[in-house]
């Protein structure tokens, strides 16, 4: 049976997996989901960040069990088709669907008027079935995209890992800094990232930095280095610990976050910013070593 999940599945959260489960069970699961963010179309000044690119989410949705990603190209047009055009022309005309399935909150059509309920009872005169699934609770609390880009934005790394159900992680090329860590010995790879991504809480923070097979385990910090003169953007670097020699520069990395350590502080000179330093990697190796 050709079963058809759609969602925006940003992020391929623990009620994603639940619905990926889900169509499992019925058939050969193709999901259909979206790019850009509908939101970014409909209600461009409230557009979310994204909690994982396009390409890593198809990754992600085929390791839950899909079978088949479609990216949907979502402008303004598509933003218009009503909810019997959506069903018409895109569920039977484009995915010829035998069965769908939707997280319960899931709308479609112009200014989101077809809802599950509609669906549902419309499903079967088109000749689909239609399985709507409840959405995942943690701590009793729904598990949302929106609820962890808040965790992610706070710091509450260990949370939001809980939910995605994996580390959260950025990915980008390592670009030049100010190479300050360098010359102090603890050399980073600063990320260049878009304006999208979706930067946790200034900190620092345990986790991992890889680039191609390399993967080492790393001290993160997000900040704009307050210890230092000068004024700065914030940064997202990683130092790979007790790692030396390695030049990454240009090559894409991705770094893990899986520990927050503590808040960014703002030292009296280098010594006891080198003294806390040793501290953070002293404890990010430990905790990564677990």
């Amino acid at each position: 049976m050709k079963v058809l999940a759609l969602g925006i599945f940003d992020g391929v959260h623990a009620g994603h997996q639940q619905i990926i489960a889900t169509a499992k069970h019925l058939g050969e699961v193709t999901v259909m989901t979206f790019d850009p963010h509908p939101t970014s179309v409909v209600a461009p000044e409230r557009t979310p960040s994204q909690l994982i690119s396009v390409k890593d989410r198809i990754d992600l949705l085929k390791q839950a069990g899909a079978s088949h990603v479609e990216i949907v190209n979502f402008n303004k047009d598509f933003s218009q088709l009503s909810p019997d055009q959506f069903i018409e022309d895109v569920l039977l005309g484009r995915f010829k669907a035998e069965h769908v399935v939707i997280g319960e909150n899931f709308n479609f059509g112009f200014k989101a008027q077809g809802s599950p309920k509609y669906l549902s009872e419309v499903g079967p005169k088109y000749g689909f079935g239609v399985s709507i699934v409840k959405l995942k609770e943690e701590r009793g609390s729904t598990i949302s995209s929106t609820r962890i880009r808040s965790l992610i934005i706070d710091g509450e790394i260990e949370r939001a890992n809980e939910l995605l159900t994996r580390s959260f992680y950025l990915k980008g090329p390592v670009v030049h800094g100010e190479k300050r860590g360098r010359e102090i010995g603890y050399p980073t790879a600063n990320l260049g990232l878009t304006s999208l991504a979706t930067i946790p809480a200034d900190g620092v923070y345990a986790g991992w930095l890889s680039v191609g097979e390399k993967r080492w385990a790393a001290a993160i910090s997000i900040g704009t280095n307050p210890t230092f003169p000068g004024v700065r953007g914030r940064q997202v670097e990683a130092y790979a610990i007790d790692q030396v020699g390695l030049d990454l520069y240009d090559q894409e990395a991705k770094i893990e976050f899986g520990f927050r350590l503590r808040d960014t502080l703002k030292f009296d000179g280098l010594a006891p910013l080198l003294e806390q330093m040793k501290k953070d990697c002293d404890q990010a190796r430990e905790l990564t070593s677990k």
